[in-house]
């Protein structure tokens, strides 16, 4: 394999940094199958609920698809919590990072917030405020991000539901994260 010539970027040259955006080229075209991955990952995640968090993500994107959602949310609804894994604590913020030059920005701010706004739903069971979502009562994308876990996270935990399978949302994956930088977040 090809590598660069410098020990610190400082001293790279124009050769060495072409070899390397063609590289980021290929990479990035492959963050798709890597994405995928992530959420199949989610099968053996967080134990205790009656579906695995790859189950939960896969009823997330069939309920948003079978009621007429695009694409970009389809695919956020699948991805939402495959920072789980990494950031348990963060991981909304995680996912919306890695949504963002991808997705319009309401999609990223729901994904970037929903982890706050599910605390509706329990933080009442841990003495917290089960209110905290409030502090956003007047964004313009506060009833967005209450309706998607309202109806694409908090109920997407039963063992009986009928979620479409992976292989279903992979070319919604695919086109989503197609390398082209959708969104300048600047």
């Amino acid at each position: 394999m090809e590598t660069v010539s410098f020990t610190s970027m400082a001293d790279g040259t124009a050769a060495d940094y072409a070899l390397l955006a063609k590289m980021e080229h290929e990479y990035v075209k492959a963050l798709p199958d890597r994405l995928i991955k992530a959420v199949k990952e989610l099968d053996d995640s967080l134990a205790g609920y009656q579906v695995t968090r790859y189950v939960h993500s896969l009823q997330s994107a069939t309920r948003a698809y079978r009621d007429g959602k695009d694409e970009e949310y389809i695919v956020a609804a699948l991805l939402h919590d495959i920072g789980d894994v990494l950031a348990p604590h963060t991981h909304s913020e995680m996912v919306a990072a890695i949504l963002m030059p991808y997705v319009r920005p309401e999609i990223v701010w729901i994904v970037k917030h929903h982890g706050m706004f599910q605390m509706h739903y329990y933080a009442h069971h841990y003495g917290e405020d089960p209110n905290v979502r409030d502090r956003h009562k007047d964004h313009p994308w506060y009833d967005a991000c209450a309706e998607f876990c309202e109806k694409y996270d908090q109920n997407c935990f039963d063992p009986n539901y009928d979620a479409l399978p992976i292989e279903f949302f992979e070319p919604m994956v695919r086109r989503v994260f197609d390398g082209n930088v959708k969104y300048d977040y600047e």
